[in-house]
């Protein structure tokens, strides 16, 4: 795996855009599967990790988790407001690049190139219900295998280590990792050194929307920065507290702060 082990570390395009305090590669999504399917042929692996407004904001208070997505190769953003922010601070990110969108992308490219990807985490039935979906889509699609892990199996070492084996004997060239942050990079982290050649994707909620069991907002409201008032409108309870009381005003200071930063330097 590429460490991204300095401050602004270049992705394909050369460029990088400071965003709420984290280093952003400025990649379009298109040129992100090209460098993954690129280092694939090569046999050189990575991992992408895809922060959005939320977790942005737990990394302001969490030194432990931004150290660890700093050993991630490439730092895309998952979400409309820190692509205004870079905009507002003139040093804009081409667009927004999400885990659920990539598991689509990079699923078609994966098939058109011959690599296989592997499917961890959700629900139990989930993950084989999205590579059915996936492997259908995309003909000729390998999946190397799926696995919905049981809640905390992180913290058992044996459930643990039986994950850990069952993805190493599988040898997939993408893994996609949908095991919410911080889990999901700490899995990632852990799991990379066994999978040298491969690409882990960070996706979230990915593949429970590629199973088809969670709905996801339609294309234009994802295009104006609005896919959450839809998540929020399906899971209320959930989601309440965390978009409404905590990441609304993390998001409108940062556009204020980045607006600010560009008129009076």
């Amino acid at each position: 795996m590429a460490p991204r082990d300095r401050p602004g570390a270049l992705g394909a395009s050369g460029r990088s855009s400071r965003v709420a305090g984290l280093d952003f590669d400025a990649l379009s999504e298109q040129q992100v599967v090209a460098r993954i399917i690129a280092d694939c042929d090569d046999g050189r692996g990575g991992w992408v990790v895809t922060p959005n407004i939320d977790i942005c904001r737990q990394l302001r208070r969490d030194p432990a988790a931004r150290e660890l997505i700093s050993g991630a190769s490439l730092v895309v953003a998952d979400g409309m407001p820190l692509v205004w922010a870079s905009r507002l601070r003139g040093d804009p990110l081409p667009e927004r690049v999400a885990g659920a969108s990539l598991i689509f992308t990079l699923s078609a490219a994966a098939a058109a190139s011959g690599k296989s990807v592997y499917l961890l985490g959700g629900a139990p039935g989930v993950p084989a219900q999205a590579a059915g979906a996936l492997a259908l889509r995309y003909r000729g699609l390998l999946v190397a295998g799926v696995d919905a892990p049981p809640a905390g199996f992180d913290r058992e070492p044996g459930e643990f280590a039986a994950v850990r084996k069952k993805l190493a004997e599988a040898r997939p060239d993408i893994v996609f990792v949908g095991l919410g942050f911080p889990k999901q990079e700490r899995v990632i982290a852990a799991f990379a050194a066994d999978l040298p050649g491969a690409w882990f994707i960070g996706c979230g909620a990915a593949i429970p929307f590629a199973a088809g069991t969670l709905p996801r907002a339609p294309h234009w409201m994802q295009q104006l920065g609005l896919e959450w008032t839809y998540r929020l409108a399906s899971e209320p309870r959930r989601l309440f507290r965390r978009y409404l009381v905590d990441d609304l005003p993390f998001a409108l200071r940062l556009l204020i702060t980045s607006a600010a930063a560009r008129l009076w330097p």
